[in-house]
């Protein structure tokens, strides 16, 4: 059984990268979601033998892609799918994007909950409907649950769907059975569509199960989008991969009109990764849930001990911790304290909608050198604050 080496720090500078180019040299980047690891071995090689063909033509769909797909599915989540139930698609911001656009129609508008990941916050302006905002409530020990009341209060006012995230970025929850019944349950009531974007379902921690939302019945299942990628599993954004899970072929229907002459396909090579990572991609998975595990621990520890007045919910899932310093001095903007005294750039709470203000977000799925020397800066800039 090979050993994967998550230890290894990459240079990523040199690689026209988002993360690593937004922010000066001198600051250390913890903020987009996307892994300083490299790919699966199995994808890498893949990927190798598809570009020592040489030509590269519009794609017909890859043999094995689907079948990969719904062997994961039943594997990981006991969830049996059928293949026409599967639309590809370049990314979920797209895919949700296009489903909220698709499905919302007649002035019926788009019920979220805050604090959420930036792009579910323009989905209601981009397809020209109202956006339905409630926000999940902190409870014990800093873990964040669903208000129902506030959510039945969302969806109340006239909305058509709701824009799930599951496993929750940025406050790290795999939402339970229960709570996943209690939103369906109102949403079917009210005849509101829900759109689950699960793109961290493979990213789950010992102790917690990621429960596909339109797993839990047939009549669920028919009300239904469910979006997922290898992108963030594998970490291959890059390559613009995704697919929805729509069992309801009308839906389906209204969502290829909704891209009214938009019908280019994906990324020839991001399929090729796909199928290597579905079919070949456990093991290397397995490791790094271990190492990201280890990683979010030694991160929820360290903040316990030497981070007083800083809170932060355990998260079970996604490799994002959501930390709160409204407690304490730097709590009215600590993303910019952060980058100045620390130069550490991490993701401004208050891009996530409201319940954001005096958070930060940060990234722990890095090597433990990249994280300890982040954690370390922030808790110099800290200690020199409290003296000074």
């Amino acid at each position: 059984m090979p050993v994967f080496d998550f230890d290894q720090v990459i240079d990523r500078r040199c690689s026209d990268s988002i993360k690593w180019h937004y922010f000066p040299e001198d600051v250390l980047p913890m903020w987009v979601a996307d892994m300083d690891f490299a790919a699966a071995p199995a994808i890498l090689e893949a990927l190798h033998r598809r570009i020592s063909h040489g030509v590269f033509g519009y794609p017909a769909e890859l043999q094995g892609l689907k079948e990969a797909i719904l062997g994961w599915l039943e594997k990981r989540y006991t969830w049996k799918v059928k293949a026409e139930d599967i639309l590809f698609l370049p990314g979920v911001v797209v895919a949700f994007n296009l489903v909220t656009q698709a499905l919302c129609s007649d002035q019926r508008g788009v019920a979220i909950q805050t604090p959420v990941y930036p792009p579910f916050l323009s989905v209601g302006q981009n397809a020209g409907v109202p956006l339905l905002t409630s926000k999940l409530v902190s409870g014990v020990e800093n873990r964040y649950e669903v208000d129902l009341d506030a959510f039945e209060d969302a969806l109340d006012q006239n909305a058509g769907m709701f824009l799930l995230c599951n496993p929750h970025n940025p406050v790290g929850r795999v939402f339970s059975r229960y709570e996943l019944e209690q939103m369906a349950e109102q949403c079917l009531r009210r005849d509101v569509m829900i759109c689950s974007d699960e793109i961290h379902c493979d990213l789950v921690y010992s102790g917690n199960r990621h429960l596909p939302i339109a797993s839990l019945d047939a009549e669920i299942a028919q009300k239904t989008v469910t979006l997922m990628a290898p992108s963030k599993t594998f970490n291959i954004p890059g390559l613009e991969f995704s697919f929805a899970i729509v069992p309801n072929s009308q839906i389906r229907q209204k969502i290829h009109q909704a891209r009214r002459g938009l019908v280019g396909g994906v990324n020839l090579m991001g399929m090729v990764a796909a199928r290597a990572a579905y079919q070949y991609g456990e093991e290397w998975l397995q490791q790094l849930i271990g190492y990201l595990q280890a990683n979010r621990d030694w991160l929820y520890q360290t903040v316990q001990a030497r981070m007083q007045g800083v809170h932060m919910p355990l998260p079970q899932g996604t490799y994002l911790a959501w930390l709160d310093f409204t407690q304490t001095a730097v709590g009215n903007d600590p993303f910019t304290f952060f980058l100045e005294e620390a130069k550490v750039g991490l993701n401004d709470g208050r891009a996530f909608g409201g319940g954001g203000e005096g958070h930060v977000r940060l990234n722990f799925g890095c090597p433990r050198s990249l994280l300890q020397e982040g954690i370390d800066r922030m808790i110099a800039a800290l200690e020199k604050n409290q003296r000074g």
